[in-house]
């Protein structure tokens, strides 16, 4: 994140929250498949990526107004805020 694009939502999380389960949560129900898995940093859910077939993960910001996610992905350490299109490494 670049210092013009301040995100309060980034800002305020303090400790990232990490994925229980290396699932999508939603997709194990109907027994899909996913590409890559996100965390909300709100929630704790674990949800597939926009190039996963469902974007669970978009789909439950949208729903629920929970902004932040994190990758669940091992090695990857980024966080995104979808209604600022922010992203940051931490």
């Amino acid at each position: 994140m670049t210092a013009k694009q301040r995100c309060d939502h980034l800002s305020a999380i303090t400790t990232v929250k990490q994925a229980k389960n290396q699932v999508c949560e939603e997709c194990i129900k109907t027994g899909d498949s996913w590409v890559h898995l996100r965390t909300c940093q709100t929630c704790g859910a674990t949800l597939c990526c926009d190039s996963s077939p469902n974007r669970h993960a978009t789909r439950h910001a949208q729903i629920s107004g929970h902004p932040v996610i994190a990758s669940a992905e091992p090695g990857e350490r980024w966080l995104y805020c979808y209604p600022d299109d922010a992203f940051m490494n931490y």
